[in-house]
């Protein structure tokens, strides 16, 4: 078995993939706090998890990849108080537009997906272990982190004191032994969503709903926590710190992994900006396949600049890979991913050498070699890639198959009545988007053009 090599973003190295227990690796990943569509930056690191957790499953015996739902925070609150929808109701139906997006994308489900909300008593019991022991004081109605009670505190984001209380959002509050302490407990309103506790009735913070779910999932210390590069601090600066005092003896994460930020058009995307793409405003320009193609071009620890030329281009690839695969459809199944491309997994995730490693592939299967073919669609397994049959993806699905069957009932018809000019007509208008018409005995067959 090769050895993995992955990007510890903890001692800012690459290292040796070694786990706590080589026949269990255990896995958690920041996931969404539910109170909108999903938009591209949320979607990269499930992507990219969802390859590390396919690799990791081809390397080792048995894998447990958690990755939580945030359904109780105050933008979920803002969002009701705005709109008058129930908490319950929107936290639903976004987590299942969530579920949907993702599936487009070619994701799998984790293997635990807890909510935040069903794991309130696991969270008291952490903060009450980390008041016992001096890292946390009870302050009307709150309960805080003493940061200074943590020497380590800062090591993750590599930032100083003074640059950490900078960078933070800190809430200047009297109650606060130190401006740098955050909130593990804070008092609810009666309006606002609220559990009992031993300090009042109140609600998490941010920050502990993550460490309790991974202590209750993956115990007191696990091998790899993931996110985005935006949640290194302070959310899993702060995690750290609580679970690492809550457990002195645990390890908490051993390695942590970071992806890059999404770009559009080369700049930070926001709303302001009128940039800001959701998952479904993508999947409205090209299929899912081909975002997470283009997510994975780009590797994972690097910016990644979202534009629509980018993602034509990544749909064109995905039609050279059908292609090659529509050359060699009796190809016997291959359950080994090709060396090349297991090779350049193995070095921190590359996606984009991997992809590099399939287009040989691909070369070597538009030439008839059947075992490339094989080849490409096991690697195209492993990147969650491929899994179409190439005939359904070159005609594509939807309302827009629809209208094309219903372009070529009419072409028909105007052959039947002899209007040659408006049968030529629909088909130079069906070319022009890219639809190849095939007129043989058994009627006419369309396809996308590769």
């Amino acid at each position: 078995m090769p050895t993995l090599f992955l990007h510890n973003s903890l001692t800012r190295k690459r290292e040796a993939f070694v786990p706590l227990d080589p026949t269990h690796v255990r896995m958690y990943v920041c996931g969404p706090t539910v109170y909108d569509l999903a938009h591209l930056g949320n979607a990269r690191p499930v992507v990219v998890f969802d390859v590390l957790a396919r690799l990791l499953r081809r390397l080792y015996p048995r894998v447990t990849y958690v990755r939580n739902i945030t359904d109780v925070d105050d933008k979920i609150n803002a969002r009701a108080a705005a709109t008058g929808e129930a908490i319950g109701a929107i936290t639903a139906r976004t987590t299942a537009d969530f579920h949907a997006d993702m599936a487009e994308l070619g994701a799998l489900p984790p293997d635990v997906e807890p909510a935040a909300t069903q794991h309130i008593a696991e969270m008291i019991a952490l903060i009450e272990r980390l008041i016992a022991s001096g890292h946390a004081y009870a302050a009307e109605g709150h309960v805080l982190f003493s940061v200074h009670s943590f020497a380590d505190y800062g090591h993750l984001s590599g930032r100083s004191p003074r640059e950490l209380l900078a960078g933070a959002r800190v809430e200047v509050a009297p109650y606060k032994r130190d401006a740098g302490d955050f909130v593990l407990w804070k008092p609810s309103t009666p309006e606002q969503p609220g559990w009992d506790s031993p300090w009042g009735r109140g609600r998490p913070g941010w920050h502990i709903e993550c460490s309790a779910m991974s202590w209750r999932y993956l115990g007191e210390t696990f091998d790899i926590h993931g996110g985005g590069q935006d949640l290194i601090f302070p959310h899993h600066e702060n995690e750290r710190a609580q679970s690492l005092c809550a457990f002195p003896h645990g390890g908490f994460a051993r390695l942590w992994m970071h992806n890059g930020m999404l770009l559009v058009n080369g700049e930070k995307m926001s709303k302001s900006l009128g940039n800001f793409r959701t998952v479904r405003d993508v999947l409205a320009l090209a299929p899912g396949e081909a975002i997470r193609l283009l997510l994975l071009k780009t590797h994972y620890r690097a910016a990644l600049d979202f534009t629509e030329a980018a993602l034509g281009e990544a749909r064109r690839e995905l039609d050279r890979f059908y292609r090659a695969l529509e050359m060699a459809p009796d190809a016997p199944a291959s359950p080994e991913i090709p060396a090349p491309v297991l090779a350049a997994l193995c070095e921190d995730l590359n996606t984009p050498g991997a992809l590099a490693a399939m287009h040989a592939l691909a070369d070597a299967a538009l030439g008839g070699d059947r075992e490339a073919a094989a080849g490409l669609r096991a690697a195209g397994a492993v990147l969650g890639l491929l899994g179409a049959d190439p005939a359904a993806w070159f005609r594509g699905g939807g309302d827009d198959a629809a209208a094309i069957e219903a372009a070529i009932a009419e072409r028909l018809a105007a052959r039947k009545a002899r209007d040659f000019a408006r049968a030529d007509a629909i088909r130079t208008a069906l070319a022009s988007r890219g639809i190849v018409l095939e007129d043989g005995a058994g009627g006419t067959t369309w396809r996308r053009a590769g």
